[in-house]
């Protein structure tokens, strides 16, 4: 991988440069990215579209590359994202819409692209406290799904979604770009089944498990008494056994009509709005 674009190699700091070749060594660094392989080696990932930039540099988040369309040269924010990357010994590149389309593999790109370090809460670290919620999602496969429900943890006031065996990555750009910039602020974990059911026994949480068994309407549940962990099963097989058992309850969403299941981030949205009903007002509203 080059060494420009390589996190642990020598990097000249604050860098601008102009590219305009598909072959260039930093823009098949970049592409590569959309490869989970890649991403691991690098701990990076990227994001599209200067509101998502603004907001993960506000945030704090550390950009190692930013990427923009000539025609976007000028203007004030880009110009700003551009000089606080360069501060920040970033590397920022200046490209023709070609090379745009082939980094973000779409035919209208994005006019900015940021590439940022990788960001991973571990669950031993997570010490819920009273009022908050958190997400466990079983096997999570989908993309849209599991970037769906960053959004809206984001959007329910949710302190942070829990990965939970073998999962898609929250980092993949199809993930990244459900998450509508969610991903930046909501903190993501990853554990197996047996790091989530010794971390559960120590937290002081109710676990509150949707399941088609489930005998309790998720709306009569106490959400009050302790911090909540949404436990959400696999898209195709709902949860397993090991996980339901350990369930603190099990719950199910009446449903009235043909459809017999609902989508995962649909059903987890549900829940989660539920679970912080209390806890929201439009008072509160952004």
């Amino acid at each position: 991988m080059n060494d420009d674009f390589r996190d642990n190699g020598p990097r000249r700091v604050g860098q601008v440069k102009e590219v305009t070749s598909l072959a260039n060594p930093i823009i098949k660094d970049i592409k590569a990215l959309s490869d989970k392989k890649a991403r691991q080696e690098t701990g990076t990932f990227m994001a599209e579209g200067l509101k998502l930039v603004i907001d993960a540099i506000e945030l704090g988040w550390t950009i190692r590359t930013l990427v923009y369309a000539k025609a976007a040269k000028g203007k004030p924010l880009v110009e700003q994202m551009a000089a606080r990357t360069v501060a920040a010994g970033g590397l920022v590149l200046e490209v023709n819409e070609k090379v745009l389309s082939s980094i973000t593999r779409r035919d209208n790109p994005q006019m900015v692209v940021g590439i940022f370090d990788q960001r991973w809460k571990a669950l031993k670290d997570i010490r819920p406290k009273p009022g908050e919620t958190y997400v466990a999602l079983d096997r999570v496969r989908d993309p849209g799904n599991l970037g769906t429900i960053i959004r809206t943890a984001d959007a329910a006031g949710a302190s942070g979604v829990i990965m939970v065996g073998e999962t898609t990555d929250p980092f993949s750009l199809e993930t990244v770009r459900a998450t509508m910039g969610s991903v930046f602020a909501v903190p993501v974990t990853h554990a197996s089944v047996d790091e989530f059911l010794a971390w559960k026994k120590n937290a002081g949480v109710s676990v509150v498990a949707t399941h088609l068994a489930g005998a309790v309407d998720y709306r009569t549940i106490d959400y009050k008494k302790k911090p909540v962990v949404l436990l959400m099963g696999n898209e195709q097989s709902g949860l397993p056994e090991a996980l339901a058992s350990q369930a603190d309850a099990l719950a199910r969403i009446p449903q009235q009509g043909r459809a017999d299941s609902l989508n995962l981030a649909v059903a987890t949205a549900v829940m989660l709005f539920e679970a912080r009903r209390h806890l929201l007002t439009l008072s509160e509203a952004r």
